[in-house]
């Protein structure tokens, strides 16, 4: 090979690697795509009592090491938080795509020995965090009525 087609065979994989960096995600954190739903349900016919399950989708099935429920003015007053809700795991889950609050995850425990879910309160904006390896995601939610200070589309 002649100096001539050294420096093209150069200049083209220079090239390559512009675009493997700048035109793909092969670099980038997988983002977690996170969706909730939550419908008001009757809890017996005796009591008539109602409560609002929160479910969560997260468009894909993954093996989660890490799920958290923080309430928002909290986190954003402090960064290190008291989570509602912890779960983590070594290893990963049993892969989920979807999951409700509170809800025993197979392969997960509480991030504190024996701890159990605290009731999510009407009216507070919470974010949750999920981890799955190196793909992590939030989600803003509340449950009942919106929270006076968020904006509402007109």
């Amino acid at each position: 090979m002649n100096k001539k087609n050294l420096i093209l065979i150069g200049l083209v994989l220079v090239l390559a690697g512009i675009y493997v960096v700048c035109f793909t995600s092969w670099f980038t954190p997988k983002t977690i795509q996170i969706s909730h739903t939550s419908r008001p349900v009757r809890l017996g016919p005796r009591n008539g009592a109602a409560a609002n399950p929160v479910t969560f989708g997260l468009g894909d099935y993954y093996s989660l090491t890490e799920v958290k429920v923080v309430p928002l003015a909290a986190l954003q007053t402090n960064k290190l938080a008291q989570p509602v809700w912890h779960l983590v795991s070594d290893s990963g889950s049993d892969d989920v795509k979807l999951f409700s609050y509170g809800q025993k995850i197979n392969g997960m425990d509480p991030a504190v020995e024996g701890a159990r879910p605290d009731p999510l309160q009407p009216g507070v904006i919470y974010r949750l965090f999920v981890t799955a390896g190196k793909a992590r995601g939030q989600h803003d939610f509340h449950i009942g009525a919106a929270p006076a200070n968020t904006a509402t589309n007109r």
